[in-house]
């Protein structure tokens, strides 16, 4: 496994110490099995390298380097290959790629600033192999003077910034069966819908896939009220009227559920609009404008979000990158997200995961409880496999799927594929549903990602293994914002 004459001696840069530095390899021209060897690990068992999400065609994977200088070669389809577009030379195993890592104590790992030149944010590391920049530790002076910065932004900014040039806001009727309202949502492709009561003249509330999970919940309760039968005359707001029972029946904690509707107007604030969603936890925000005093004609606007905001402050600040220190921080270094509590640990926070296996019932019993939008699926091996989403069971009111299913019985897999096998869009960006970041990403890069429709979290991997290390979420990134 070692090419022609690789020396199996010690690291050639000779230091010594415990300082490492994760270092990013990438090969980016294709094959079915990618790995790399060097002197970093004395030429030994090559390390495997995965394909990039997105590009299959791109292998990558990082390793914590010694300071100092490192050859190295990449195993492709069994054969030594060396990168000609990155420095090499001549030894006595031919030509290998070399790097040279300088000693820097107390460093971090970032990646490419944001002002980097012909480098887009949300690009598929393209270059061949990325020279990680040591960046010092960011103070909590610098985190409060960043924090200051984004809160100073979203206060002078307003919700009508969000209205987009054209596009459609889609509400739905009270008095519509709910069967008929989840039938829509599934085929707009959408998670929420406002409600509208003609007899108040009023938006009165949101439906969302939560709603669906809750009925299904209820229907699967064998001292249910509501047959099948029912759902299909049972009407949005005779389940809305009878809601706050049912969260007494499943938790006892009804302050979780909102019990009016969480709007805005287009003249509020951006940050006052964020923090509506976090306090209330809501996935959107609907900005309605009232041409009266009294309330009465209201037009919805947009459905504002945290992904929406989050896109102004980007775009505002990837031209004064320098002006938010944090930008650069990889997230590791930053106290936000929710990580996997590593061994030995007490103190971490809960993290749920399911195997495919588990029922459709424990995914959904999880997803309210928990109080989660999304629950990683992984192997025996914590490698991530999937993501269930809440807005994945819109899936089940096609053609009345969850008329002739069993919750306990239909496994997280077979409910996958069968919103796979439909062809609502919902819940795939960029023929993605997987959306992954490294612990190494820098914060920008995760902002970036985050801005994007339809991607609410960002799932934590270890490289190459694809092992879950933890996820971030559109929440967590504004708590961490406005501290």
């Amino acid at each position: 496994m070692f090419p022609s004459g690789a020396d199996t001696g010690h690291d050639a840069s000779g230091v010594s110490g415990t300082v490492l530095m994760p270092t990013r390899f990438v090969w980016p021209y294709g094959g079915r099995r990618v790995f790399v060897s060097g002197t970093f690990n004395r030429w030994s068992e090559p390390i495997a390298m995965s394909p990039m999400e997105g590009c299959p065609t791109v292998f990558q994977v990082i390793y914590s380097l010694t300071p100092g200088y490192h050859q190295f070669k990449f195993l492709v389809d069994g054969e030594w290959r060396h990168d000609e577009h990155q420095p090499v030379a001549t030894g006595s195993y031919g030509v290998v790629n070399t790097i040279f890592l300088a000693r820097e104590p107390d460093m971090v790992p970032a990646i490419f600033s944001p002002e980097t030149p012909g480098r887009a944010n949300m690009d598929v590391d393209g270059d061949p192999f990325l020279r990680l920049e040591a960046l010092p530790r960011i103070s909590e002076a610098d985190i409060e003077i960043s924090r200051n910065r984004v809160s100073v932004f979203l206060s002078r900014h307003t919700a009508y910034e969000l209205l987009p040039e054209s596009g459609k806001v889609i509400a739905l009727d009270v008095n519509l069966p709910v069967k008929q309202a989840f039938h829509i949502l599934y085929e707009q492709g959408i998670p929420v819908a406002p409600l509208w009561d003609i007899c108040k003249g009023h938006f009165v509330g949101v439906l969302s896939a939560l709603d669906f999970i809750l009925i299904l919940r209820e229907l699967g309760n064998h001292g249910s009220n509501l047959t099948e039968e029912e759902l299909e005359t049972h009407t949005i707001l005779a389940w809305k009227e009878g809601k706050i029972n049912l969260n007494r029946q499943i938790d006892g904690n009804v302050g979780s559920y909102p019990r009016h509707l969480i709007q805005g107007g287009p003249y509020d604030s951006l940050k006052d609009v964020a923090i509506k969603i976090l306090q209330n936890k809501v996935a959107t925000v609907p900005i309605i404008h009232s041409s009266s005093q009294d309330g009465s004609y209201p037009q919805l606007l947009h459905l504002a979000s945290l992904s929406g905001i989050l896109k102004c402050i980007c775009r505002h600040f990837r031209h004064s990158p320098s002006s938010l220190p944090i930008l650069q921080q990889p997230i590791c270094s930053l106290p936000l997200g929710t990580w996997v509590p590593r061994i030995g640990e007490s103190n971490g926070q809960a993290f749920a995961m399911l195997r495919s296996n588990a029922s459709l019932s424990a995914a959904l019993s999880l997803l309210v409880q928990a109080e989660v939008s999304s629950i990683p699926i992984v192997d025996e091996n914590d490698s991530l496999l999937d993501i269930y989403c809440r807005s994945d069971i819109t899936a089940l009111a096609k053609d009345r799927a969850y008329a002739q299913i069993r919750l306990e019985e239909m496994s997280i897999q077979q409910a996958l594929q069968l919103g796979q096998d439909a062809s609502s869009p919902y819940g795939f960006f960029n023929g993605q549903r997987c959306q992954m970041c490294l612990r190494s990403d820098p914060l920008h890069k995760v902002m970036e990602r985050l801005a994007n429709p339809g991607v609410r979290r960002l799932v934590i991997v270890e490289a190459g293994s694809k092992r879950v290390e933890g996820i971030i979420s559109l929440s967590d990134v504004f708590r961490f914002l406005l501290g």
